[in-house]
């Protein structure tokens, strides 16, 4: 059972505001003070601190929150799994996913699995990579399929698949030369996801491998959207750089083609993540190597 004052650390934890948390678990922000001060009593340390005028985890913080996220996401599914059990209801996952990797990579064996498990309800949400996991350290899902960059270090983690980023443009693209190498295209206007995106941070560590960034392309334009960056790129709006599975459709339609580039691949791993140390860590295991195989 969840102790209310480790519900008012993991939501500290989470807005780092005292006054903001106290709103939302609607208590005096005093109230939250003493919960706080209880609790470094309790494990003798100092939980947080103020650095420029901003509150932040200490490191003994951080160990904590880690602990008691995972122990209240249990907490949780472990309520939910008796009231299956109690009713007869079917076992129930939640999954997150980032787009790219929902959209093109998990989708499909997750909808074959399902399938093939009747007794198991998914509830599936998109969203970015910290976006996920913030969901996931407030036991809002219980796992997710992310391509963006986290902190390995605090969560369990598997590689699901590795993705292979390949530049596109139009079928019908015609270059003065045909590039070559990526420095051969930075005449062209680049069509990249927003700041955030999983696959951006991808090409942004790509592209410093050369000494390059983004700003280095003639021009380029932000889209949010995978489909509406393909649109673009097949109407000869600019080049992207893109997971090779997110275009094999439109490829082999003719709408769009690789350009094949002598640069070392960039490849990116999808990873499987979930909050370390879990009880529930055979289910999930269960559920990445059905997928895995399916």
């Amino acid at each position: 059972m969840q102790d209310f004052r480790v519900k008012t650390f993991l939501t500290v934890c989470r807005s780092l505001n005292y006054t903001r948390a106290a709103e939302e678990l609607m208590l005096p922000q005093p109230a939250v003070s003493q919960h706080i001060s209880y609790l470094e009593k309790e494990y003798g340390a100092k939980l947080f601190t103020y650095r420029h005028k901003k509150l932040e985890l200490t490191r003994a913080g951080r160990v904590l929150r880690d602990a008691l996220s995972t122990m209240a996401h249990d907490d949780k599914l472990l309520r939910e799994r008796i009231a299956e059990v109690a009713h007869g209801a079917q076992l129930q996952l939640r999954i997150g996913m980032t787009m790219t990797a929902g959209e093109y990579v998990v989708a499909r064996p997750l909808a074959k699995y399902l399938a093939d498990h009747p007794d198991i309800q998914v509830t599936v949400r998109s969203g970015g990579t910290q976006q996920l996991l913030t969901l996931m350290n407030a036991g809002e899902i219980d796992c997710a399929f992310v391509e963006g960059l986290f902190d390995k270090s605090t969560y369990a983690s598997n590689t699901f698949r590795t993705e292979r980023l390949v530049c596109i443009c139009a079928a019908d693209h015609a270059f003065a030369t045909e590039p070559a190498s990526m420095q051969d295209l930075l005449g062209e206007r680049l069509i990249l996801r927003e700041e955030g995106s999983g696959s951006r941070d991808v090409l942004t560590h790509a592209l410093a491998k050369h000494n390059l960034s983004p700003a280095a392309f003639s021009d380029t334009c932000v889209v949010e959207s995978l489909d509406i960056i393909k649109i673009f790129v097949a109407g000869n709006l600019g080049i992207s750089f893109v997971y090779e599975s997110a275009v094999q459709r439109e490829v082999r339609e003719g709408a769009l083609r690789v350009i094949p580039l002598s640069d070392a691949p960039i490849t990116h791993d999808i990873a499987f993540v979930r909050l370390p140390h879990s009880i529930f860590e055979d289910d999930l295991r269960a559920l990445f190597e059905g997928l895995q195989t399916t």
